[in-house]
């Protein structure tokens, strides 16, 4: 009984001082934050009552102007938020090498697919993002650009066939499943180069491991932010994020079409062509040792992973940011029409009036409708950065120590009514050569910036404009009678989407 007693004391006093060294650790500096509770940090209700965004707006209402930076608890792991867009700047460009990797989860050895560019950190990440980096020069993206055209075609052929199906009320589509079928089959044949047809049917296989990914994952919330919030030490759990399924699927494709390719000696100038291109022959000396090793070219893992990560980054971001762009113009007829027009007038002037490269390079306003659009609905809420080392903070007596994360709320400098006046107003006249210019750099982050921003953002960009282009050439998008206004936004996903999907009408021109 007095053993019992003992025991139950010291584990107690352990839980006390667990508490008392994480919870206190921000007040303890003197740094301003919110009061945190345990367990759950600053992030109670999070996934069912609030979203990132939410708890982020909170604590940037609450210290933004008062502050450079704020503390806060992801659950256990000691966070800083960013308030200032000077201390921003020194955060991704100037002091990058404090700030070098993400504290992301990846375990290579165990889930595979977690070890791409994403989430790679210290000289992996470097490796790879060297090797990676001439795969998204503009001329690669030109080459991939004739492939996503053709798709297109397919995504207009797929909206005809929605108005014809006899189900449908007064035109009504939801866009935001018609746009992920799109990028969907643009990235299934771009990183693997096949033909996955998610516009022809949509439970084909690819659509339907991309939907597995988002809408199935391996683990119930609590263990996924457990995971995504204590990343070093999932990884010595031995734990995984994606189901074996997935897992399987991926690295069997991306096998399947390297050996075919290299058998036939077929060349489609995409994604597949290039990292085969930077693969050896040999690769014992990188299959035997402990991390990433890239001196002697890929592995077929590490191929797959990159392949992998290529497809839910690009098929999600732009399908999300399409379907939020036909919303605001659905709501903005004269908007709209002046995007018609300037596609019109400048595909007007191209052989055949085929949508090119170096056409969208002339669409000026559409890029400005772009840009805002990615300003209103930013699809990730805010970046988050791992400290390698102390960081005294500029001017201040404060250093952020190491191991501890900071994090720059994307979302809510987006909406900050002293940067962007009415933010909740779609105004593409926000992104004029003047506008921007008397703007801070660092108050427009949709894809991060410095050495570590988004490295497929030039063809994430290209495929969304390729297929608004193709969509608004040819239909009128308008509100329904199940269009939410405002939108109703999820709180179970990270990134941006809406609880019920999109639905508007749609008219063929």
């Amino acid at each position: 009984m007095l053993f019992a007693l003992l025991l139950l004391a010291v584990v107690l006093a352990l839980a006390i001082s667990f508490y008392l060294n994480i919870y206190t650790y921000w007040s303890r500096r003197g740094v301003p934050r919110e009061s945190p509770l345990p367990l759950v940090g600053n992030m109670k209700g999070i996934g069912s009552k609030y979203h990132f965004r939410d708890v982020n707006q909170r604590i940037y209402d609450q210290f933004k102007g008062k502050v450079p930076f704020a503390g806060m608890h992801v659950f256990f792991k000691k966070t800083a938020m960013i308030l200032d867009l000077d201390l921003v700047k020194q955060v991704l460009i100037k002091d990058f090498h404090y700030f070098q990797d993400r504290g992301v989860f990846n375990n290579t050895k165990d889930d595979p697919l977690t070890g791409h560019l994403f989430a790679l950190e210290g000289d992996e990440w470097k490796s790879m993002r060297k090797m990676l980096s001439p795969v998204f020069t503009s001329g690669k993206i030109k080459h991939m650009s004739e492939i996503i055209v053709a798709v297109s075609h397919h995504l207009v052929d797929a909206v005809e066939k929605e108005l014809k199906t006899a189900s449908l009320e007064d035109g009504e589509v939801e866009i935001k499943d018609i746009c992920a079928r799109y990028t969907t089959d643009v990235i299934g044949s771009c990183a693997f180069g096949l033909e996955c047809f998610s516009l022809k049917d949509p439970n084909s296989e690819f659509r339907n491991k991309g939907r597995m990914i988002f809408e199935k994952p391996r683990h119930h919330q609590l263990i996924q932010a457990f995971i995504f919030t204590n990343a070093k030490l999932a990884r010595k759990l031995r734990m995984k994020v994606l189901p074996d399924e997935v897992t399987e699927f991926f690295i069997a494709t991306v096998k399947n079409t390297v050996d075919y390719r290299l058998k036939n000696n077929v060349k489609r100038n995409d994604f597949v062509d290039q990292l085969i291109e930077l693969r050896a022959e040999d690769q014992e000396a990188a299959k035997k040792g402990k991390g990433i090793e890239l001196s002697h070219g890929l592995t077929l893992e590490q191929m797959a992973a990159q392949a992998f990560v290529f497809f839910i980054a690009g098929f999600e971001t732009s399908s999300s940011t399409m379907s939020f762009c036909l919303y605001e113009l659905a709501l903005q007829q004269d908007i709209q029409d002046r995007v018609r027009e300037e596609i019109n007038s400048v595909l007007g002037k191209v052989e055949g009036g085929e949508i090119t490269y170096d056409a969208l390079g002339e669409m000026t306003y559409l890029e400005q409708v772009i840009a805002e659009t990615l300003r209103k609905h930013p699809i990730l809420p805010h970046l988050v950065r791992e400290i390698n080392r102390n960081y005294q903070v500029p001017n201040t007596e404060f250093v952020i120590e190491k191991g501890n994360n900071i994090l720059i709320p994307v979302h809510n400098i987006h909406h900050d009514p002293e940067i962007y006046p009415q933010p909740e107003k779609f105004d593409p006249s926000r992104f004029n050569r003047d506008e921007v210019s008397s703007c801070h750099p660092m108050a427009y982050l949709p894809f991060g910036d410095g050495p570590r921003n988004c490295i497929g953002l030039r063809f994430g960009k290209i495929q969304s404009k390729i297929g608004l282009v193709a969509l608004l050439r040819n239909f009128k998008f308008s509100p329904s009678k199940q269009t939410e206004i405002p939108l109703i936004l999820s709180n179970k996903t990270f990134t941006l989407s809406t609880k019920n999907g999109i639905h508007l009408k749609v008219e063929r021109i």
